[in-house]
């Protein structure tokens, strides 16, 4: 074996005082005692499994000035994120051949986290799906616009998933439907305004058009950042093709709370209710949110600091996830099973890399943590270029040394390696 690591391992859904032996970054032995000649001790601290976070935007290429896949790497690798799935929205658009070789290059040579690559899937591309194949790791489809959306017609839906179900890839829904968003568009000039012209009502009528269009189909659906208690309910009895993630800015933030300046706050789908944040709050404690993902989102200060009807949609908060999350376990309002499932293990299966567990023939990925030293989130010490965080002075918890496929990344809070240590995950 080329080392051990020791410490409090969570393994089986219990901590238990063992050491993980590492073999060609794979974990290869979980015993009581193991000695390599490389050892870390890390005596009573925590070893989780790093998290894997399958919805990122490093604005990589084309708005190098809000993110690249190095800094939005090296974000997520300080908050405990080992493997990155990166949306199509880019200049130019990741919806080709070409440009995907293009993205992986990018990835290989500035990232440090390993990374997976989603094809956008448009109107014109439909029949290209095979090929995109090759290159990606899933499918991206906007139902509704958004930041550089790539907007696809609900009517091609039926054509769309029997293409990617061949694929045995997922195929992920940005679910707002885009005619409701027409009927409700007005000038906006806050969150309130916002959330009237994005109602909950737009996500339900998507989720169910494709919960509809699923029924029968051998598909992988995914629906990506749900946001509402009618879009909730719709999914809790979802078949076992369909799954669907949460944001922490959903589950954690709501309109009435007085939020500072708004348009560092406007996303889409937009921030709702109080009873919208504590019902998705509630349904990934009690176990039927699949998937924790961050949406990360980042755009530059100066482009949010301006009136709220230009003001871009969207939020940082791959550095912050994990995290805030740990910090909430460690007040008991969440369990560290429960945390594991909806951040490491299910993002793991739905996009098929062997992440996301501390168990035998996984990638040696994990966190090391100790719950005593709890920190403020403050826009200072994170690592994204865009310089702020929806979440400034909340408390957390964050890793102190993070293993990507046995090496160690980060250790004493500090990066230790360079820019491409980060593989492609393939296809």
């Amino acid at each position: 074996m080329d080392l051990s690591v020791e410490g409090k391992v969570y393994v089986n859904g219990v901590f238990e005082q063992a050491c993980i032996g590492v073999e060609n970054g794979k974990i290869v032995e979980i015993k009581k005692i193991l000695k390599e000649d490389e050892h870390f001790d890390f005596g009573n601290k925590l070893i989780l499994p790093a998290g894997v976070d399958v919805h990122v935007h490093f604005r990589d290429p084309g708005m190098l000035h809000k993110e690249d896949f190095y800094t939005g790497s090296v974000a997520a690798v300080s908050g405990g994120i080992s493997c990155v799935f990166d949306m199509p929205n880019t200049i130019p658009p990741a919806n080709s051949v070409e440009c995907l070789d293009d993205k992986i290059k990018i990835g290989n040579r500035k990232s440090v986290v390993d990374f997976g690559l989603y094809a956008g899937v448009t109107n014109d591309n439909i029949d290209k799906i095979e090929g995109l194949n090759e290159k990606c790791n899933g499918f991206k489809v906007y139902l509704g616009s958004s930041t550089l959306s790539l907007l696809f017609d609900k009517k091609n839906l039926h054509r769309l998933l029997d293409k990617v179900s061949l694929t045995g890839k997922p195929v992920l829904f940005h679910a707002e439907d885009e005619e409701c968003l027409i009927e409700h568009k007005m000038v906006e000039k806050n969150l309130s305004d916002h959330l009237s012209c994005r109602p909950a009502v737009c996500e339900e009528v998507s989720i169910k058009n494709v919960l509809s269009m699923s029924q029968g189909s051998n598909a992988k659906v995914h629906i990506c950042h749900v946001s509402s208690c009618e879009g909730l309910e719709l999914l809790k009895g979802h078949l076992g093709n369909v799954s669907f993630g949460v944001t922490p800015h959903h589950s954690l933030l709501n309109v009435e709370k007085k939020l500072g300046f708004q348009s560092f706050y406007k996303v889409n789908p937009p921030i709702r209710t109080s009873f919208d944040k504590e019902a998705l709050f509630n349904a990934i404690n009690n176990g039927f949110v699949d998937i924790l993902e961050s949406d990360h989102a980042p755009h530059t200060m100066e482009e949010k600091n301006v009136d709220f009807d230009v003001a871009p949609s969207g939020v940082p908060g791959v550095e912050t996830m994990y995290p805030l999350f740990l910090y909430l376990v460690k007040k008991g309002f969440l369990s560290f099973q429960r945390l594991t499932s909806v951040l490491c293990t299910r993002p793991a299966e739905l996009v098929g890399v062997s992440k996301g567990c501390i168990d035998k023939g996984f990638d040696a990925d994990f966190i090391v943590v100790d719950l005593k030293e709890e920190r403020r989130i403050r826009s200072d010490n994170l690592h994204s270029k865009c310089g702020w965080t929806p979440f400034e002075d909340w408390p957390a918890v964050f890793p102190s040394c993070v293993f990507i496929r046995g090496e160690k990344v980060i250790d004493d809070y500090e990066i230790q390696v360079s820019k491409g240590f980060g593989r492609f995950v393939g296809v």
